[in-house]
């Protein structure tokens, strides 16, 4: 139960530190087009995310992968800037795509943030053997920590159009482009670190 615990939580504070609040963005950024009637389409968004972030966490932390964690952090934060940027698109279009490209580019962009969590789980297990539990557990942590912040951003949903009465589609706007300039910020400063 303690080897649970301490891989679960490192996990879940790692999703959800605001210290380092790029992955919430980009899970932020996914959930805004949805309210509570349609948590179906934001299960698959989601999903499509967790399969491409075990995959790459997986290959990573068993060593089949190895890339300059500058770059990394680089694309996670274009990640936010381009997932942004195809919201504001769609918000422009009043549509809401359920696309395939929709679903590969966030499966794509899950590959390239699981890189992004596996820099800490790779320098906690050291030269630890089995990497088969620690990488379940700390996994089952991320997803628990991403399930938190779509709650709080659905929540959030709710709260802006029920209880303030913001209109939702100006609401939307700007929360999306908020998070697009942020993360815009944030990727001109890394790509500085990277030359």
């Amino acid at each position: 139960m303690k080897e649970f615990w301490l891989w679960f939580s490192t996990g879940l504070e790692h999703i959800t530190d605001f210290n380092s609040y790029d992955h919430i963005l980009f899970v932020a950024l996914l959930t805004i087009s949805y309210c509570f009637d349609k948590w179906k389409k934001l299960v698959f968004l989601i999903t499509a995310f967790t399969i491409g972030h075990s995959i790459s966490l997986a290959l990573s932390v068993a060593g089949h992968i190895e890339i300059r964690t500058e770059l990394v952090e680089f694309l996670i934060a274009f990640s936010i800037v381009v997932t942004a940027a195809y919201q504001l698109y769609n918000s422009r279009k009043g549509n809401e795509s359920q696309s395939a490209f929709l679903y590969f580019m966030v499966l794509f962009f899950g590959l390239v943030h699981g890189l992004g969590f596996s820099f800490l789980l790779k320098a906690m297990l050291g030269k630890e053997e089995s990497i088969a539990m620690p990488l379940l557990f700390f996994n089952l942590g991320l997803e628990v920590g991403q399930l938190l912040i779509v709650l709080a951003v659905v929540a959030l949903n709710f709260f802006v159009g029920f209880v303030f009465k913001i209109p939702f589609h100006l609401y939307k706007f700007i929360f999306i482009l908020t998070a697009g300039l942020l993360a815009l910020k944030i990727s001109i400063e890394r790509l500085i670190e990277l030359l």
